[in-house]
């Protein structure tokens, strides 16, 4: 299924009114990302009050990788999501978005599990990336070193850098020939390298790259973050986008915002991944910018994405 793409709309008075409280002036990501992590805590609050699980995974160096697992409020289903949380590779952890998480494991009565890979620039990358293959590969080998006697059917889900990270993380499952995961969901991802207006492919970068919560200077400065050197930047684990072969992925659910930096991209690689012979389902939300995932989850962008996610878990394999 494709949502009708209306091209580049102009936002309506309210929105723009929003869009002026919420897109103030930007930070220097690369001199201030502590000051933006500390932030993020004091804004995510508690979070002792969600049915939550702490696990982890030793990676093979012998580090922990800390799994938060998400009970839902009523179990309908055995299927397993894990989740890779957004933030530019750079921010967010598993306390930020343990509100989201709690939220998604409630609306899909399924079991979710939250990795919280390490960041940049402390650990550039690969390290967020390996945590992240580190883990899926267990959960899809020995389900029970999480608790999980059966972890059944795997569904990888994250948003913004964390759907760039399930995207790479399928594709190298796949390169790799191992057990795959039966689903993707990538919300408003990440799959490109060169988000400089002047150089960039994408209009979505010059439309929406300044005046919204997530500017075009932002996803360059986590990128130079993530990736110090620039040639790096164009291997398909950092740009998925730039992978020869998309052919064997699993079914994917694609969800962009209108009004997004990232909109292009998330789209084109949806286009990619069908052209390869995948099954995909693409949907634009309208009338929405970057990270609405994070927004309380009864606002309307939250409860459609819930249901579209939903809908897409539910519905038989093909």
């Amino acid at each position: 299924m494709v949502t009708e793409r209306t091209e580049n709309p102009t936002p309506p008075p309210l929105l723009n009114a929003m869009l002026g409280l919420v897109s103030a002036p930007r930070l220097n990501i690369r001199q201030n990302y502590p000051r933006l992590r500390l932030l993020q805590r004091l804004v995510a609050g508690p979070t002792g009050r969600f049915q939550a699980l702490d696990r982890s995974i030793v990676a093979d160096d012998g580090h922990e990788i800390p799994v938060r697992v998400f009970l839902p409020k009523q179990q309908t289903h055995d299927d397993v999501i894990l989740f890779f949380h957004g933030g530019g590779w750079v921010i967010g952890n598993i306390d930020t978005y343990t509100a989201s998480c709690a939220a998604l494991a409630d609306a899909t009565g399924r079991v979710l599990l939250s990795v919280d890979y390490r960041l940049a620039p402390e650990h550039p990358f690969p390290a967020g990336f390996d945590d992240c293959l580190r883990v899926t590969q267990v959960l899809l080998h020995e389900p029970d070193v999480l608790d999980l006697d059966d972890a059944g059917a795997i569904t990888l889900m994250g948003d913004s850098a964390g759907g760039n990270l399930v995207a790479v993380v399928c594709q190298q499952l796949r390169s790799s020939g191992g057990p795959m995961p039966s689903r993707q969901v990538l919300l408003y991802p990440a799959t490109w390298y060169d988000h400089d207006p002047a150089t960039t492919p994408f209009d979505s970068v010059r439309l929406y790259g300044t005046g919204y919560p997530l500017k075009a200077q932002d996803i360059m400065d986590y990128m130079a973050l993530y990736v110090p050197d620039a040639a790096a930047r164009r291997d398909p684990r950092v740009a998925p986008l730039l992978a020869d072969d998309l052919t064997g992925q699993p079914p994917a659910l694609v969800v962009t915002a209108e009004l997004d930096v990232l909109r292009d991209e998330g789209e084109a690689y949806a286009d990619k991944l069908r052209e390869a012979g995948n099954s995909v389902r693409l949907e634009r939300q309208p009338s929405t910018w970057h990270g609405y995932l994070s927004l309380p989850r009864f606002a309307g962008p939250v409860v459609r994405l819930h249901d579209m996610i939903t809908e897409f878990l539910d519905q038989p394999l093909p």
